[in-house]
Parts: C-alpha cells; structure tokens; sequence
C-alpha cells in the first residue's frame, strides 16, 4: 500500500502511515570519523611577523631564481619551474612561470637534441601551459620498425619523465598512447630494482600520475622526501615550499573549524542519521578544486553546497518514498521557504538548511555587485534535483534503462556540472555572464568531466549499492544492454575514461574556450575523482585512503628544520 498524494497537497509527515516507514532503505553508511577534531581551531605553530619576513625573502630569491636568463641547455630551468609547480608554491609565480614558458615555446625549434628526460619534461610544461605542441619530436627516440627504442627502458628518469608527459595526450596522439604502455611496463618492472627514494617516486606516479593528481596532495608528497630524492637541490625552494605549505594549512585550518562549526549547529548527525556525515571530506573535496588563499569565499561557497547536495543525494537514494520525492522535487523547484510546509518533518531541516545557504551566498554575491550568479548557482541546484528525482523514479518502478536513457540522467547526477557552475560564483572578475552561458551550455570539458566522475563512481561503488538498493549504475545497464561480462563492462568504461581525459586536455590547450583559471576549477574537480575513486568509493567510505588524506593536508604540518 502505497501513501496516497491528496489532491489538496496538505503536508506529510513521517507520522502520515507507518507504512512509508517500513519501505525505507538503508545504506549503513558510517558516522564522520573525525567528531569534534576540526570545530576549534588550535594550532600552536602561528607565525610571527620575523617569520613572515623570512618567507618574502625567500619568496624574492625564488623569482630572481625563476627569471634570471637561461642558459642554452634548458633543462636546468624546465626543473626549476616543475619542481616550484610540485612543491606547491606556482601560484607565487604565476606571471613569471608565464613568461619563462613562453620564451622556451618561442625558442622550441632550438632544441632537437635533447634526452628524452629534457625532451618530455618540455613537452608537459607547456602542454600544461595551454601549448599546443607536436608530440612528433618523440619520434627520434624510435627505432627503424617504428617502434620506442629497447635502450630506453634503461633510462628511469627519462621514461619517469615521459610517462608523466603522455598523460597530456590528445585524440589522434597514437605515439603518446603507445608510450605510455611503454613507460609503464618498464618502469613497473625497473621499481624493484631502484634505489629507495627513486623506487617510491617511480611507484607513486604509477599509482598517481602528476597531471591527474591534486596539486596540494602533490605537493605534500614531493615535500616529504625531495631532499631525500635530491640532496641538497635548491636548498632555497624547498625551504620556501615548506613555510608556504604551512601558512596555507593554518588558513585551511581556521576555514574548516568555522564550517565544522556550522555543520555541527545544523545538527544532521542527529537529525538525518541516514545521510551521510561528510563535512570534513567534503572540505577537503572543494580544498582540490582551489587550495589558494585568495579563494576563501569561493571554498566556502563550494563546500556548503557539496555538502548539502550530498545530503540531498541521499535522501533521493536512501531515504525518500517516491511520494515524499515528488513534494520535495517540486519545494525546490518553487525555492521558496512557504513550500516547506508541505514537506515531511525529515525534508524540512534539508530544505530550510539549502536554501539558507543560497540565501546567504546571495548576500554575499549582492555586497560585491555579483547577483546576477545566484540565479546560475539556484538553476543548475534545480537541474541536480530533477535529475536524482528521475532516478528515484526509476528504481522505485524497478525500471532499468538503456544506457543512452542512463547516462543522460546520470551525468547530471554525478553533481559535476552543477559543482562546476557553483566553483565560478565565488571567484573574482575573472567570471562574467558569458562565463555561466558557457557552463550552461554543456561544454565538452564539463561533459568528459562528468563522464569521469560518473564512470569511475559507478566501476567502484556499484556493488556496494546494488547490495543495499539502488537504481541501477552504469555497470548494471551496460552489462544487460550488451551482454557483457562485468570485466568487459570495466575494461569498456575505463577506456571511455581515458577518452574524456583526452577531451579535457585538448579543450586546455590554447585558444581556449575561456579562461584558463575556469577551466582549472573543472579540471580540478576531475582530478579529486581521479583521487578519490581510484579504487574505491573514498567519500562514503572515508575511513581508508581519504583518512590520510585528509591529515595530511589539515592536520599534519611539514616539518621544517632550523
């Protein structure tokens, strides 16, 4: 027996039947495993304005390091700018970083005789910068059968080098394709035989390839055993990087403690104890998408509404009768505080939380002169909720759909054409209207965006939610539709996966669409799927390979020596 709508729409409560009870689902999903740990903000390691002054000077020895003329053999420049990109601290040197890989793009033609290490380091650099450069100069390292010469696999650094650089390939790059299949079978079999601190270098990029990799995640890797890889390289940078990573920690710090403030008085926990308890991941989420100091009220922004849409998620997946959906889908699309009495007791506190947060975004944006975004940010929050109520939909009528029906929902409920347009709302000038018309128009790179997020969510967490109740994934309508085995449904998604990378990396080259700071916030968010679900759903299942994560970037400082 179903909960009958009443045509006078009066409100429903939990109280209404019993029966909608005893149809809920229940996903088990754990409790936050971090408590009260972010809600104060305690560090002990605030710096003083002598410190202060000791980072700008380094910070100007670093640009007179970056823009002092290069020599003929580029390669000592090309490491320097790597190295400031991995240790964090590019984001001091923007302009400068600009200008150096603009003289070496200028003056490409001059080098033709580089190794391989120098010859793909240059490669990346400026496909990273927006060059559109020809991976035909790898076509000297072939041997007379068209092949990568067998010497190479001899050369760690050189394939280290070029394995990361095929991860900028592009349709069409069938060389880059094939090196990268080369640089990891070597490299694979060359680890077991390193050095230490190259060996743990060598697996890592194999497990997390630097392009695909969160920059702040990145950073606190190649802080922790540069020296050990290295010696004493730059004594001066990495020094820097270390006090950098620092300060930026502390604000993050400050950041999380005010959300785990407000997270904690929204009282969820207690509340909607179906939902998932994500705050601090969800920090750390947005913390992937811009890490930057100057980006305060855009992170601010962005994990507020990941945090809510999470919650809403899983009232769509887990809790909700499809009665109950129905009235809930429609408040939204009203956005108007009065629709809330029409809503179950467990809707209200979702609801009236959402939309305090719009409102308070609103009054943020309307002090800066930037109203018009809220209405972007409310459409494209409208958009997700429809497309969760299509899928309720479908599983409360246990209807599988086609792929092409499947995807066309799903890549909306992957959130990331929504988190997308958000991450534009809170940034500076830089965004204009034109900008939302662009995101509006599903643009091929928030579309392979979504592709990513959606396959590799579904490839990791289908059986999980096939065990507890949930419409069917990717996995699930591919399999039926072609009567495929659930390893050529994996083998086919992840090879989709490796296409939509190509689509991201050719839409960052120059000319771009828009800006390239737009453009880094979708490509960020690909790469905390990247990280995230590598092999496993990390953010329901936050108590494994996220739990490091997280101390790392806001609880464990780098140590800095005296």
């Amino acid at each position: 027996m179903s909960v009958p709508l009443i045509a006078s729409q009066a409100p429903l409560t939990l109280n209404a039947s019993t029966d909608a009870d005893s149809r809920r689902r229940s996903a088990g999903f754990h409790p936050s495993i971090w408590g009260d740990r972010f809600l104060s903000y305690n560090n002990t390691m605030e710096t003083d304005v002598k410190d202060e002054q000791h980072v700008q000077q380094l910070k100007e020895e670093v640009k007179r390091m970056l823009m002092a003329p290069p020599v003929k053999n580029s390669l000592g420049k090309l490491e320097l700018i790597d190295d400031i990109q991995r240790l964090g601290v590019s984001y001091h040197f923007e302009y400068e970083i600009d200008q150096t890989l603009q003289q070496i793009h200028d003056s490409f033609n001059d080098y033709c005789d580089d190794d391989l290490q120098t010859c793909a380091l240059r490669f990346r650099l400026l496909r990273q910068q927006g060059y559109s450069v020809s991976c035909d100069m790898f076509n000297k390292f072939k041997d007379s059968d068209g092949k990568l010469k067998e010497s190479l696999r001899d050369d760690v650094i050189g394939l280290q080098s070029l394995y990361e650089a095929t991860h900028l390939r592009v349709h069409g790059e069938d060389l880059l394709d094939e090196a990268l299949s080369f640089a990891t079978t070597h490299l694979e079999s060359a680890a077991n035989h390193l050095s230490l601190p190259l060996s743990k270098q060598v697996r890592h990029a194999l497990n997390q390839p630097l392009w695909k990799g969160l920059p702040r995640l990145e950073a606190r890797h190649y802080l922790s055993f540069h020296q050990e890889l290295y010696g004493s390289r730059n004594q001066t940078l990495l020094s820097f990087a270390k006090l950098d990573f620092n300060l930026v920690q502390q604000v993050h710090q400050k950041e999380l403690s005010d959300i785990a403030r407000w997270w904690k008085n929204l009282d969820f926990a207690n509340k909607l104890p179906f939902a998932r308890d994500r705050v601090i991941e969800c920090y750390f989420w947005i913390l992937g998408v811009y890490f930057e100091p100057k980006y305060y009220f855009a992170r601010r922004t962005l994990t507020k509404v990941i945090a809510m849409t999470s919650v809403v998620d899983d009232i769509y997946d887990v809790h909700g009768t499809l009665e109950e959906l129905d009235l809930f889908t429609k408040a939204i699309e009203r956005w108007d505080i009065s629709a809330m009495d029409e809503l179950p007791e467990y809707m209200k506190f979702c609801y009236e939380a959402l939309l305090d947060v719009y409102a308070e975004i609103e009054q943020e944006l309307a002090s800066e002169g930037r109203l018009y975004r809220i209405n972007y940010a409310r459409e494209a929050m409208k958009k997700q909720a429809r497309a969760y109520h299509d899928e309720a939909k479908w599983f409360h009528n246990k209807y599988t759909p086609t792929m092409e029906e499947y995807m066309e929902v799903a890549l909306v409920t992957s959130a990331y054409s929504m988190l997308a347009t958000t991450s534009f709302v809170g940034m500076e000038d830089i965004v204009t209207k034109d900008s939302f018309e662009w995101i509006f128009s599903d643009p091929k790179i928030v579309k392979a965006s979504s592709v990513v997020c959606r396959l590799m969510d579904d490839i990791v967490s289908h059986k999980f939610e096939q065990k507890r109740g949930h419409v069917a994934s990717a996995v699930e309508c591919y399999m039926i539709q072609y009567g495929a085995t659930e390893e050529e449904t994996i083998t086919e998604f992840r090879k989709q996966v490796s296409d939509a990378w190509k689509d991201i990396n050719e839409e960052c080259l120059h000319p771009t669409p828009v800006a390239m700071p737009l453009l880094m916030r979708v490509l960020n968010l690909t790469r905390v799927i990247d990280v995230v679900y590598k092999s496993e759903d990390g953010y329901t299942h936050a108590g494994t390979v996220l739990k490091d994560f997280v101390a790392s970037l806001l609880i464990e400082p780098v140590l800095v020596l005296a």
